[in-house]
C-alpha cells in the first residue's frame, strides 16, 4: 500500500492491478488520496454547475434495455414523441430561468432517419442560436448509421453541420458480457469507441459516464475505467467523467440490490486516480442524493453537473432527486468549495 499511496501522491499513473487494490482501502485513505489527485489534475477549490435542461423527444425505443424503465415497452409511460413546438417550449422555459445547455435525447426510434435529427438540431439553433446542444448518444449515432446506411464519421459530421455542439458519450458500463446481458440490442464497447473517435474526427467534444451495480465484477469497474481512459490518452476528447449507480425499481431487472452509498464514495476516488487524463469528475446527485454528491466533493470530484430541468428517465426508477441553482450554491459553499457556475465548455460564468 505504501509504495502505491507514493504513487498516487506523486501524481504517476496506476495500472489496472493497483487500481483493483484501492477497493480494500480504507474509505478515509482512499477519499484522502482521491482529493489529492484532484488538486493535481484541478488546483483549484472550485466546483461548477450548469443550468441546463433534458428534453427526452421520444421514448420508443427498440433496444428495450433490461435496465431501462423509460422506454415505451416498459409499459410504465405511453409511447410519444414530441413535436417541435413542444421542444421549443421546453427550451423558451430553460432560457426563461437564465439555462444555456440543452441535452436532446431520444430512444432508438425504428422509424427516424439522420433527416429527422438534423432537421430537429437546426430547427433549434434556429430558433435559439444561443443554446449550446449537448445531445444524443454514441447508441443513437450508431442507430442513426444504420438506419440512414451512413458512416459513423459522416453522420457525426452531419449532426456538427446541423448545429450538434457536443455529444453525451453515454456509455452505461463498457463490458461486452454485461452489454450482451442486459442491452443485446444497444451498442458494443467496439461501437461505442468508433463514435468517439468520428467525434474526435469532427473536433468534438464529449463525455463519459459509468453505470455500476449491475451485476458485474470488481475487475469489470476497472475495465470499464480502463477503456475510457484508453480512448482519452488517443483523443483527448472526454472533458468529464460521471459515474452514478444504476436504479433497479420499474426495471426488468429489479431483483438485483441497489449498489451502496459506500461502493459510490469508493468509485469517485478511485476514478479520480485512474483515469488521470480527465479534469472533471462530476458529482452524481440525481442517482445518489444531494449528501453523498456533497461527500463526493471532498473525495475526488469537482463539479455538479447540471440542474437537469425535467429529468424522466431516472425518475421512472422511482428515484425523485430535483435541484436547483440556489441549491447547488448551498451544496457548495457548505463543502467548503467555491461555488461557480459554468458553461458547457467549463468555462466560467459567475461566481457566488
Amino acid at each position: 500500500m505504501n509504495f502505491l499511496k507514493e504513487k498516487i501522491y506523486s501524481g504517476e499513473r496506476i495500472s489496472a492491478e493497483e487500481a483493483l487494490e484501492l477497493f480494500t482501502w480504507d474509505i478515509i485513505d482512499l477519499g484522502r488520496a482521491g482529493d489529492a489527485r484532484r488538486k493535481i489534475a484541478f488546483p483549484k477549490e472550485e466546483v461548477g454547475f450548469i443550468v441546463d435542461r433534458i428534453v427526452n423527444f421520444t421514448n420508443i425505443c427498440e433496444a428495450a434495455c433490461s435496465f431501462c424503465a423509460f422506454h415505451a415497452r416498459a409499459n410504465l409511460i405511453q409511447p410519444y414523441e414530441l413535436t417541435m413546438e413542444d421542444i421549443f417550449g421546453k427550451i423558451e422555459e430553460l432560457t426563461a430561468a437564465g439555462g444555456t445547455q440543452v441535452m436532446l435525447q431520444g430512444g432508438l426510434h425504428p422509424d427516424y432517419t439522420l433527416a429527422i435529427y438534423t432537421n430537429m438540431i437546426n430547427g433549434v439553433k434556429k430558433r435559439f442560436p444561443g443554446i449550446y446542444l449537448h445531445s444524443l448518444s454514441p447508441a443513437e449515432i450508431v442507430h442513426i448509421s444504420r438506419k440512414s446506411s451512413m458512416s459513423i464519421t459522416n453522420v457525426v459530421t452531419a449532426l456538427k453541420e446541423a448545429g450538434l455542439d457536443s455529444v453525451p458519450g453515454a456509455s452505461d458500463l463498457l463490458v461486452d458480457r454485461i452489454r450482451q446481458r442486459i442491452s443485446p440490442k444497444k451498442i458494443t464497447v467496439d461501437e461505442w469507441r468508433n463514435v468517439l473517435h468520428a467525434l474526435y474526427r469532427n473536433d468534438m467534444k464529449t463525455s463519459a459516464t459509468m453505470t455500476y451495480g449491475m451485476g458485474e465484477t470488481v475487475k469489470e469497474k476497472i475495465e470499464h475505467l480502463s477503456v475510457i481512459r484508453d480512448i482519452q490518452d488517443s483523443t483527448g476528447i472526454i472533458r468529464a467523467f460521471i459515474p452514478w449507480s444504476f436504479s433497479p425499481a420499474n426495471t426488468g431487472m429489479s431483483h438485483i440490490l441497489p449498489a451502496t452509498g459506500m461502493e459510490y464514495l469508493k468509485i469517485v476516488p478511485i476514478a479520480r486516480i485512474f483515469l488521470d487524463n480527465i479534469t472533471y469528475i462530476q458529482a452524481g446527485w440525481l442517482t445518489e442524493g444531494l449528501k453523498l454528491a456533497q461527500l463526493a466533493l471532498a473525495m475526488g470530484a469537482n463539479d455538479m453537473g447540471g440542474v437537469l430541468m425535467e429529468e424522466v428517465v431516472v425518475k421512472a426508477t422511482g428515484i425523485k432527486t430535483r435541484t436547483n441553482s440556489d441549491e447547488l450554491v448551498g451544496i457548495i459553499k457548505n463543502a467548503g468549495k467555491i461555488p461557480v457556475q459554468r458553461d458547457s465548455q467549463y468555462k466560467v460564468a459567475r461566481k457566488f
